[in-house]
């Protein structure tokens, strides 16, 4: 694994996507002044990072630092 493809991943697109519409949908809904509707975003912001997570541990991200990936993951 290079430094060039750092976070070019699955996990990570999903996770950042999820992330930005949450981010989105706050944003939106502070330029509203509606609080329960920021707080919505932000659990989407929250879900993106668990759902990165998640799909890291299924073997869609990289692997962590050090540890290896099975033959198979690595061939998928």
């Amino acid at each position: 694994m290079s430094a060039s493809d750092h976070g070019h991943t699955p996990a990570a697109w999903t996770g950042v996507t999820i992330a930005f519409i949450g981010f989105c949908i706050s944003g939106a809904f502070v330029v509203m002044a509606k609080p329960a509707g920021f707080w919505a975003g932000m659990v989407v912001v929250a879900l993106g990072g668990v759902v990165g997570l998640i799909m890291r541990s299924m073997g869609m991200g990289q692997a962590p630092k050090g540890g290896t990936r099975t033959q198979a993951q690595a061939q998928s």
